[in-house]
């Protein structure tokens, strides 16, 4: 071989200490990557409690302390030389069933950094330790230590300087530490892991190990929040050489981002496109698109069905059947989301609730009361809706009126009380017999369209419940006993009050019945065919020639849907035939729907775009928001709801209704 020109760069072999550093770039490329390596050695070796503690983010300082199988000095001088490993004994990359198997972690980390290992083979009468400093090796010498493995990393990228500029704030870096080791304790229940902070006051992370029917939902409720064990299902389905196992949040039990999303595949905790898109299919119908569930999903196979030697971080996975995994985790969630019916959040109540609690301290009662007497910018800083009324029907009375008094001496008004706050204030039971006589007990089951409601609608304006009906006996003790209760009121022809035994319940009729539309659709679609109904005279409707293109190519399939159509010139469709349950409607706005889902669904497969169309033509069946219902009509639509899936949310993944248990509601008025 002729000599290169001179000049011209010649090749030559890298020195050992740069190939580590350079390895070091893809394996290290911040301090939880290395906690990462490091916590899956110790589970690899066995552990049964990992101990991680950080200073400064884990810049200065990373110490993992676990209790598993240790090394004796031949495997500790082999650990930190490159691609040297327990992990493949036979060298077989397609069965790999451990954590790590590269064999580039502790190099890697001794190249940038100050590396030291103390391990003890338990039954051993001592332990060994080796120190790396910037990829310089030292001897192995004997040491103090427990059975198990100490491994210490201090000045994180002091051989690589310009390594810290990419560095976030410690705190930054702290919060990565504690994600990762949080998604290594959901993939391992069975272990105790611990995180620590030198010279921080943020509380550590603690896990204990969890064992017993269970354990891996207390694990998962320790590490998502104790929301999320009343407001997930259970799933569990296998298909093939996998098995599924898991728990999905409700719908309605959503976060802003996907980091409350945890897969696991063979033990390893992954953040997988495949698996992230169809958990995204399999909420679409039921949750907002820029909303994301809260789950853990364990995902078992063969070793040999997925390769895990896909990325330096071995954060990704590839399976060699995708279209069988998406298929599975898709129709499992399905599947647990049925279960549930229309099950909604807890979280919703909690919202509500906070929402009407007010945003100041409320004063003390003696402080909060309108002294007889005083100005009238006193009175005015009261509600306006508890004064509004008598002042503009009610004629003012001249001061020591001579009514003043009486009604002050029949209900016993205090010195510096006015007489409305005495009988206010008064509980039922506390007052006179002959007031109480009077007055009559509470009725147990009453509700907003009893007879004593009916007292009120000859001196007030048309009120926002509907009252035009006679009004209602207290609802029997059957109905109030259905998950969703009895109706009792509607609240501005848009709202269905609902008393159940323990509460009440607030329903969105349209949102409701939006879902319950959709559902309906979609059942008679897998049945055979969506109901048509046949227009005497069939509509043209003008659209934008763009859109009218569109609705003719999917014309055959908008006919599997009940949508009947053709083109009629430019710019123009002939309907037709509608669906039965949206007969009726405007068919303009229905197409321009229609058009939407079409355009937005894009390159997804036909079955979702369908999907789409279905929920966009839904709304328009739906009753509106504005429509007032007999009492027979909100019952009707209570019971449906009980007994269609997924009507705890509509299309869009609002809420459609919201329970409030009588303990919450007595919390708000001060009586618990």
């Amino acid at each position: 071989m002729s000599a290169s020109p001179p000049g011209r760069p010649q090749v030559r072999r890298l020195d050992p200490v740069l190939v580590d550093r350079i390895a070091a770039g893809e394996v290290v490329e911040r301090p939880a990557s290395a906690v990462k390596e490091l916590v899956e050695n110790a589970i690899d070796a066995g552990a049964a409690s990992i101990a991680v503690t950080i200073a400064a983010g884990g810049r200065r300082l990373i110490r993992v302390v676990d209790d598993g199988g240790g090394m004796g000095p031949g495997d500790l001088a082999l650990a930190v030389e490159r691609h040297a490993t327990s992990k493949l004994p036979d060298g077989d990359l397609e069965r790999i069933e451990t954590l790590g198997f590269r064999g580039e972690a502790l190099p890697s980390i001794g190249a940038v950094a100050r590396l030291a290992i103390t391990s003890r083979v338990p039954g051993a009468e001592s332990g060994h330790s080796i120190v790396v400093d910037a990829g310089e090796r030292g001897a192995v010498r004997p040491a103090a230590g427990q059975p198990g493995t100490r491994i210490e990393v201090t000045d994180l990228f002091a051989a690589t300087p310009a390594r810290l500029k990419f560095l976030k704030s410690d705190r930054a870096e702290a919060t990565a530490v504690g994600e990762i080791l949080r998604r290594l304790a959901v993939a391992h229940p069975q272990i105790r892991f611990s995180l620590s902070s030198e010279g921080s006051t943020t509380a550590g992370l603690v896990l204990p190990a969890e064992s017993g029917p269970g354990s891996w939902l207390r694990r998962l409720v320790a590490v998502l929040g104790p929301e999320f064990g009343a407001n997930s299902a259970p799933l569990s389905l296998e298909r093939e050489a996998f098995a599924l196992d898991g728990h999905v949040g409700l719908p309605t039990f959503h976060r802003a981002a996907a980091t409350h999303v945890h897969f696991v595949v063979n033990g390893r905790p992954v953040r997988d496109r495949l698996l992230l898109s169809a958990v995204r299919g399999a909420y679409a119908d039921v949750m907002a698109s820029d909303r994301h569930p809260v789950l853990a999903l364990a995902l078992t196979c063969d070793p040999a069905l997925v390769d895990v030697n896909v990325h330096p971080a071995k954060t990704e996975v590839r399976f060699r059947d995708p279209g069988l995994v998406r298929g599975l985790i898709v129709s499992a969630i399905h599947e647990a989301l049925r279960r549930e019916g229309g099950r909604s959040s807890g979280t919703v109540a909690a919202r509500t609730l906070e929402s009407l609690r007010p945003a100041h301290t409320p004063l003390p009662a003696h402080q909060g009361r309108v002294a007889q007497g005083a100005p009238a910018s006193s009175a005015a800083r009261a509600p306006a809706s508890l004064f509004a009324r008598r002042d503009e029907t009610a004629p003012s009375r001249p001061e020591g009126s001579g009514r003043i008094e009486a009604f002050e001496r029949d209900f016993g008004a205090a010195p510096n009380e006015t007489p409305w706050e005495a009988a206010w204030e008064t509980p039922w039971e506390a007052r006179e017999p002959a007031q109480a006589a009077d007055e009559g007990p509470p009725e147990a089951g009453g509700g907003f369209g009893e007879a004593a409601q009916a007292q009120f609608s000859g001196d007030l304006a048309a009120p926002s419940a509907d009252l035009r009906a006679p009004a209602a006996a207290p609802a029997p003790a059957a109905e109030t006993a259905h998950p969703l209760g009895a109706a009792r009121a509607q609240l501005h022809e848009t709202y269905i009050v609902a008393q159940t035994r323990d509460g009440i319940v607030i329903v969105d009729q349209h949102a409701a019945h939006e879902r319950l539309v959709y559902e309906r659709l979609k059942r008679e679609r897998a049945g055979g065919g969506i109901a048509r109904q046949i227009l005497l005279i069939p509509d043209v409707v003008e659209l934008d020639p763009a859109d009218a293109d569109r609705l003719a190519d999917a014309a055959d399939a908008l006919q599997d849907l009940g949508l009947v159509l053709e083109p009629f010139g430019h710019g123009a469709v002939l309907v037709r035939e509608v669906p039965a349950a949206l007969a009726g409607g405007s068919l303009r706005a229905l197409l321009t729907d229609v058009v939407d889902a079409l355009i937005e669904g894009g390159a997804d497969p036909l079955a979702r775009r369908l999907d789409a169309v279905l929920s966009r033509m839904s709304c328009h069946g739906s009753i509106r928001a504005g429509r007032r219902l007999r009492p027979e009509e909100m019952n009707a639509l209570l019971r449906e709801m009980e007994a269609t899936p997924f009507s705890g949310q509509c299309n869009h993944g609002r809420p459609t209704y919201v329970e409030l248990k009588l303990s919450d509601v007595e919390r708000l008025f001060g009586r618990r």
